[in-house]
């Protein structure tokens, strides 16, 4: 049955991707792992194929098509299994990126959006902070008016691409307001540390130090003082873009599970042949298609040009909580081997673990939902949509 979704159209790019990725990504994603970096050159190949604008329009160097082609390619991400080099991907294109392209000017679109786009430049977003991290109006990095610049001072945490970023779109306080500024990778008075993690290996994270960095003013995105609005608004797409590879991974889970207990024998027949496992794996398949309905059905509001801040928080909420289940779940199912590192599973359950905190913490979204369903608390577009 064709989705009410899905175009032939989107499917064929489906295939495309998930090509490039068989010959491209899933050869070399071991060596990636171990080296915890992922090489400039397949940003560039990235690029070159237009999967890194496909949210973008054709005029700031995007591929000029609409949202679920987006859609199709986070999730693939997600159906990659593994989590370091998906979420690496997407900050660099649904995050960095989209506030450049959204509140920019010209210049910062020639400078930093079109190279990141092509995979010349890499981005990281930084918000986060020791002290603050949804909560943006806590953030306490500082930016102070000087002449042709501003003085940045100040840190940031849990950065991802924020040890090898050519360019940082980073939030910091001017005055009592915020605001976002681009952060050159070279410029002067920038240190960064590298963090350990128990997972997402081939992306990675950072602590940032701004110690009075000169950053020019013409780096300022948008308006001064406006900050705190446009990340809220991109925290939608943020969330969504999560949800999307949640459901990718969930489906890459299920995959390597249903194959292992074809083949896997106990007792003279495969494992899937017992029914207390085979029902709670028609469980899990349930859930993971309802899930996915409500993360379409929220594409198709995006897509409509609609905010979608329930909706958006609603499916991160949903597809986060419910990957940490599959993974764990699935896991049982290997038994003893689940636990050995050279399993697959193993690794997808570590990734797991890091998706109901990335992007907003399972917490966050439940308060966010609760002012919107029970409190009335409507959020306004910062762009006028």
């Amino acid at each position: 049955m064709q989705s009410p979704y899905f175009t032939e159209e989107h499917e064929l790019f489906r295939s495309a991707v998930r090509e490039f990725f068989r010959q491209e990504v899933v050869p070399n994603l071991a060596e990636w792992e171990a080296k915890e970096q992922i090489p400039r050159e397949i940003w560039q190949k990235m690029g070159a194929m237009d999967y890194l604008g496909a949210l973008y329009p054709e005029s700031v160097g995007g591929a000029g098509v609409d949202f679920f082609y987006s859609a199709v390619f986070i999730e693939e991400l997600g159906r990659l299994g593994n989590g370091g080099f998906a979420a690496a991907v997407s900050v660099h294109s649904y995050m960095a990126l989209n506030h450049i392209a959204l509140a920019g000017s010209s210049f910062l679109q020639e400078k930093y959006l079109k190279p990141g786009l092509s995979g010349e430049k890499i981005g990281a977003l930084a918000i986060s902070e020791p002290n603050a991290g949804s909560d943006v109006q806590k953030i306490s990095a500082k930016a102070l008016s000087d002449g042709d610049f501003y003085i940045v001072n100040g840190s940031k945490v849990f950065i991802t691409n924020g040890y090898y970023a050519d360019f940082i779109t980073t939030a910091v306080k001017t005055g009592e307001a915020v605001s976002l500024f681009v952060i050159d990778g070279n410029a002067e008075g920038l240190n960064r540390a590298k963090l350990k993690k128990m997972g997402w290996y081939s992306s990675d994270t950072a602590e940032l130090f701004f110690e009075n960095v000169k950053v020019p003013k013409e780096n300022l995105i948008g308006e001064i003082g406006k900050g705190f609005y446009y990340i809220m608004e991109s925290f939608a797409l943020e969330r969504l873009s999560a949800a999307l590879m949640s459901v990718g991974a969930m489906d890459y889970i299920l995959e390597i599970t249903l194959k292992y207990m074809r083949e896997r024998e106990s007792f003279g027949k495969p494992i899937s042949r017992f029914q207390a496992l085979r029902h709670r794996m028609a469980d899990l398949f349930t859930e993971v298609e309802a899930c996915r309905q409500l993360v379409y059905y929220t594409c198709w509001l995006l897509n409509q040009n609609q905010t979608a801040i329930k909706e958006c928080t609603m499916s991160k909420l949903k597809a986060s909580e419910l990957q940490k289940k599959v993974a764990d779940e699935c896991l049982q199912m290997f038994g003893g081997y689940g636990f050995m590192n050279e399993y697959p599973i193993s690794a997808a359950y570590r990734d797991a673990r890091a998706a109901t905190i990335a992007g907003g913490t399972s917490e966050i979204m439940r308060e966010i939902i609760a002012k919107i369903t029970l409190d009335n608390v409507s959020y306004k577009s910062a762009y006028g949509k």
